[in-house]
């Protein structure tokens, strides 16, 4: 998510089936047009290390009622963890405050754990008063020694506000809908367990999720809308009723999943082997849809060269009219109807959350600066405004703050506050990081970083392991404070 300052103000994967093409071009490219960052590439395998072999297996099924409005669904997964739980733990965030202040909302319909029948506990766990819990703990017939596997499956109910500046809406004036994370999140992390960070009153992200293969992606809906999905389409057929269509998508390793469904154009496009699918609203936008495939190309192009392949082989960005800057999943971007002059910088922040937090995943609510400062950092390398982010324009009242959780910045001076100590503070301190050691030496331990947790969910410890070596970047880091409290 960006807060683009000169837009709104409000807020700020794999290669598995990548084309070897992109990585061959875009090396060259950089080559030809003497880019500075000349360190080891990644190729399409340095991915695939970190895939957990034991991921959960997710099923989800939506049908979208006609009006879009609503949404019903089924949920099925099977998970293995890697230490002993006697309880599986999931997140409902449209019931965190931002989301359900605009009308959305999650309730879970019936549940069942090895195929009986289980209540669920919903905790309130940031939720307000009067709103399902963002919490959903399902209880286990036994405790689950590590390395057994066990299915679960949910039906649920999720509502979708209207114009809603957030990612569950829908928009009658347009008859287009949009709903990102609308279904329980399993929120498991290795080596750690549950994550239960409760939700806060700010926008921004706060989930944590560790990749799951996503089996299956059934949306239906009404058969003269188009959809939007996660990963790679796999297909459509008849709906279970008159004059719907059934979508179906496959996915092998995605921590979350959005869907757009509505009267949209869709511009597919190949990028090097990406495969762009860019919804509009047929009742236009305020950029053509020309020029946003075009700041797309531009921004995966050369965001590339700076961090290593672009980490989907399908790239679905949907127009969401109701919200006012951007939204990112793995493989997937919700975006404002923004007009074609504040594109390029706006573009570029989003695209880099395709490496930092969908490939190279974090603690959301923890450790927002792993994804927020990385994708402005990415954002002022290709975005057209890096002079935006000087290291001595941080104001003093958020220096040495840049590693504190979601949950601080609520209560001290919320999103505004929030951006300047994390998005701002954050590119600032990396771009002079990079300025004092080298653009070479900190683009190779950058692409080091984010081979080495691939398909993870990573720590400021794990990010200061990938610079060990480079003592200047570590100090500009701990004077920030974003390595504080990690060992």
């Amino acid at each position: 998510m960006t807060d683009r300052r000169a837009i709104s103000g409000r807020r700020g994967g794999f290669v598995l089936a990548a084309s070897a093409a992109l990585v061959t071009a875009l090396v060259a490219s950089a080559l030809l047009a003497g880019c500075a960052s000349v360190g080891p590439a990644p190729d399409q395998a340095s991915y695939t290390t970190g895939l957990w072999p034991a991921r959960p297996k997710v099923q989800l099924s939506f049908d979208v009622a006609p009006d879009l409005r609503s949404v019903t669904g089924r949920e099925s997964v099977v998970f293995t963890p890697d230490a002993q739980t006697c309880e599986l733990v999931f997140r409902a965030w449209p019931n965190n405050p931002t989301i359900s202040e605009t009308g959305g909302r999650l309730v879970v319909t019936d549940a069942a754990v090895a195929g009986r029948p289980v209540a669920p506990q919903v905790l309130a766990a940031g939720a307000p008063a009067g709103v399902p819990g963002t919490l959903i703990q399902l209880p286990l017939p036994s405790c689950l020694a590590a390395g057994q596997s066990i299915e679960a499956n949910l039906g649920f109910r999720l509502t979708l506000g209207a114009d809603a500046d957030e990612r569950v809406g829908y928009s009658a004036k347009t008859q287009t809908a949009w709903f990102g994370s609308g279904f329980p999140l399993l929120s498991w992390i290795r080596g750690q367990g549950w994550v239960r960070d409760p939700a806060v009153p700010m926008n921004g992200e706060t989930a944590a999720s560790e990749d799951f293969m996503l089996s299956a992606l059934s949306v239906t809906a009404p058969s003269a809308m188009r959809v939007q999905g996660t990963g790679t389409a796999a297909g459509d057929s008849p709906g279970p009723a008159p004059g719907t269509t059934t979508h179906r998508f496959t996915a092998p390793a995605v921590r979350d999943v959005t869907v757009g469904v509505g009267h949209y154009d869709v511009l597919n496009r190949d990028i090097g082997g990406v495969q762009l699918h860019l919804a509009t609203p047929t009742s236009g936008t305020r950029a053509s849809p020309t020029e946003w495939a075009d700041q797309i190309q531009q921004a995966v192009t050369g965001l590339a060269k700076l961090f290593g392949p672009f980490p989907y082989p399908d790239f679905w960005v949907t127009i969401t009219p109701g919200q006012s800057d951007g939204t990112e999943f793995p493989a997937a971007l919700q975006m404002s109807d923004s007009k074609n002059a504040d594109l390029q910088a706006l573009i570029a922040h989003e695209v880099s959350h395709q490496w930092f937090y969908s490939l190279v995943g974090n603690n959301q609510a923890k450790d927002p600066w792993l994804d927020e400062a990385l994708a402005t950092f990415g954002e002022a390398n290709v975005g057209g405004d890096a002079s935006d982010y000087q290291f001595t324009d941080t104001p003093s009242r958020v220096v040495g703050l840049m590693g504190r959780p979601m949950s601080y910045w609520a209560s001290n001076g919320g999103f505004d506050r929030y951006t300047e100590g994390v998005y701002n503070q954050g590119a600032a301190v990396l771009l002079e990081a990079r300025r004092r050691v080298g653009a070479d030496k900190f683009d190779a331990a950058l692409r080091g970083y984010i081979v080495g947790n691939a398909h993870q969910v990573a720590t400021p410890n794990d990010f200061a392991r990938a610079f060990a070596d480079q003592p200047q970047v570590l100090d500009l880091l701990r004077q920030a404070g974003a390595l504080t409290g990690n060992p």
